[in-house]
């Protein structure tokens, strides 16, 4: 089944975000640069999504000049959109450019786990395209509730596995998604 991997929102604005930590960035570039050379030497094309906000973030506007890929990622893609919603598959010409190339599976990483990540993998789930989700190859924040109690990113990983796997996606590793391309 030809694949494509979706490299989401792994962009400079994060880094002028109020909520930025990068106390995971390490590890999280790490398995993320070694999904993308994995996937380029396997022949599966990488598509970069930026995310380009038109009102009230101003560190996602054009303008900010942050719209270009996170120090330290890999900046290599095959195809490069910009989403302006949750969704990778909307508004953007990327299931079309999928479904030229014959691509019907999609290898999801980037940032934010529970966002933009989570949202793609559902609208493109029901959209009819087989998802992986590559859940360590994904970026989060802790995130506040209501309530006052805080959510870590483990705990905003756990929920986002929980409510995918076997529904939308398949829930793998940078580990097992590597070795799986290594096979092709």
């Amino acid at each position: 089944m030809s694949a494509a991997l979706l490299v989401i929102d792994v962009q400079e604005s994060f880094r002028h975000a109020p909520y930025w930590q990068d106390m995971e960035l390490p590890a999280y570039l790490d398995r993320q640069n070694r999904l993308i050379a994995a996937a380029r030497q396997a022949g599966v094309p990488v598509v970069r999504v930026f995310h380009v906000d038109l009102v009230g973030f101003p560190h996602f506007s054009r303008e900010s000049g942050y719209i270009v890929p996170l120090a330290g990622s890999d900046d290599y893609a095959d195809h490069t959109v910009e989403k302006h919603v949750h969704s990778a598959m909307v508004d953007t010409g990327l299931p079309d450019w999928l479904a030229e190339r014959g691509v019907q599976r999609l290898i999801v990483s980037g940032i934010r786990t529970e966002q933009c990540c989570e949202t793609t993998t559902r609208h493109a789930a029901d959209l009819g395209f087989a998802v992986d989700y590559i859940s360590d190859a994904t970026l989060t924040f802790p995130m506040q509730h209501a309530n006052g109690r805080c959510y870590t990113t483990d705990e905003l990983r756990e929920r986002t596995e929980l409510v995918l796997a076997g529904r939308f996606a398949r829930i793998r590793s940078t580990a097992e998604m590597v070795a799986e391309l290594s096979e092709e």
